[in-house]
């Protein structure tokens, strides 16, 4: 599989590059270039110490990392930040601390954030009077049932016609 090749500046001479934790990972770690204490409910926007150029045609999406979220509440605000293939600036994250009671501590170098590099499409916008119609139709935030239409079969949460 052929590689598409990103190129990376760093801001920081301490700053790692993005780089994957296992092959078959999808997102590419960040670290935060800053020691900062989050109290609870607090968010700030830290630097990555590194900028980088997407090839136009693909977009980078910043997603939170699933273990911080889950061990101590740490996630972004605007998940998944975009880096558009455009930009040069530096990438920095929108962290938040989710957690009631306990501040979250990171120091210089903690990975905080993954990264990952997509292909998008660009699209022309054609207004028109009528959309085409579809199974789902203008239904929107919980149309599709939700929890609340599901029963529990031995231990287990499944659709109510499959129950």
């Amino acid at each position: 599989m052929e590689e598409l090749r990103v190129l990376v500046t760093r801001l920081d001479p301490a700053a790692p590059l993005p780089r994957y934790a296992h092959d078959t990972d999808a997102g590419a770690d960040l670290a935060t270039m800053a020691d900062l204490v989050l109290a609870p409910g607090e968010r700030v926007v830290v630097g990555t110490g590194i900028a980088v150029a997407i090839p136009p045609g693909h977009a980078g999406f910043v997603y939170p990392r699933s273990g911080l979220a889950a061990r101590s509440g740490l996630t972004m605000v605007n998940s998944p930040g975009v880096i558009d293939a455009g930009y040069r600036g530096e990438v920095r994250v929108c962290l938040l601390n989710t957690d009631r009671a306990v501040p979250i501590r990171l120091q210089r170098g903690d990975l905080v954030a993954q990264m990952v590099i997509q292909r998008v499409e660009r699209v022309q916008f054609e207004a028109v009077a009528v959309l085409p119609g579809s199974e789902r139709g203008t239904g929107g935030y919980g149309s599709s049932g939700g929890v609340a239409a599901w029963k529990c079969t031995m231990g287990e949460l499944v659709p109510e016609e499959e129950a």
